[in-house]
């Protein structure tokens, strides 16, 4: 379901899916996915509210997806034969995800 959420970054209300849902001393705080900018943020659950219906309807701007037949890599050191070879991976590196982001950019 989506809801709206106040994000602090782009200073306005957004509509958003709730990936999770954690407990803080302060209060429950929210892993949200921006809908409309592609965007991952944390938010307290105060700045969340119920998504009127009519603007339920409106189509995402942004959509999760994944590269066709593309398939994650990284870098096997063995240092007892001191080589180093590119090889399958489960996920993706750190720094793949951000080369990548930079090159949307």
């Amino acid at each position: 379901q989506v809801y709206v959420v106040f994000s602090e970054e782009l200073k306005c209300w957004c509509r958003a899916l709730v990936q999770s849902v954690w407990c803080q001393a302060d209060g429950y705080q929210l892993s949200c996915f921006l809908v409309d900018y592609a965007k991952y943020c944390y938010v307290p659950s105060k700045s969340i509210r119920v998504l009127p219906g009519a603007f339920a309807k409106i189509p995402h701007r942004a959509k999760k997806c994944r590269l066709h037949c593309t398939k994650p890599l990284t870098l096997h050191i063995d240092y007892c034969e001191n080589t180093a070879k590119i090889g399958p991976a489960k996920r993706w590196d750190t720094a793949a995800i951000q080369h990548f982001r930079k090159l949307l950019e």
